[in-house]
């Protein structure tokens, strides 16, 4: 998205200091695979990441995406302000209210808490694994919907 400075996948929400994805992928760290996304707010707004969130994954599902399961797929949005939480709120009420998925939207929105990035190899990960079957079966899809919804929003 043009504006959007840089993204680090990494872990977020839990009880220990600089976990691995192994430990992540227990479920017992209390840790969600999460984006850390810098942004230059005079290019894109806040609430356009939050459009972008919203459209490209299921917020309707508890502790799953697709088919990973388990509380480290949760959605959540961890807001860093109190004007990032009411546009989060805002738009999620907007969201159960025009009932836009058949579902209740169950994305947590929580206050920052400290970010571990994840290993290397998890990041630019379709970039970097773009023949993976995962990648084609799974992200490709998501991709080719984001990139039609917000073409004129691209780098």
């Amino acid at each position: 998205m043009k504006g959007v400075v840089s993204v680090k996948s990494g872990y977020e929400g839990g009880k220990i200091a600089n976990p691995t994805y192994e430990e992540v992928c227990t479920g017992l760290t209390g840790h969600a695979e999460v984006l850390e996304i810098t942004y230059n707010p005079m290019q894109i707004t806040y609430k356009d990441l939050l459009e972008v969130f919203w459209k490209s994954h299921d917020p309707t599902t508890l502790n799953r995406q697709g088919a990973d399961s388990g509380t480290q797929y949760r959605s959540v949005i961890f807001y860093h302000t109190p004007e990032q939480k009411e546009l989060a709120d805002k738009y999620k009420a907007e969201l159960n209210a025009a009932n836009a998925y058949g579902k209740k939207v169950v994305t947590a929105i929580e206050p920052v808490k400290p970010f571990y990035v994840a290993e290397s190899y998890h990041q630019n990960y379709y970039k970097n694994n773009a023949d993976a079957p995962y990648c084609r079966l799974v992200i490709l899809p998501k991709l080719e919907k984001l990139e039609k919804i917000f073409k004129a929003k691209l780098k």
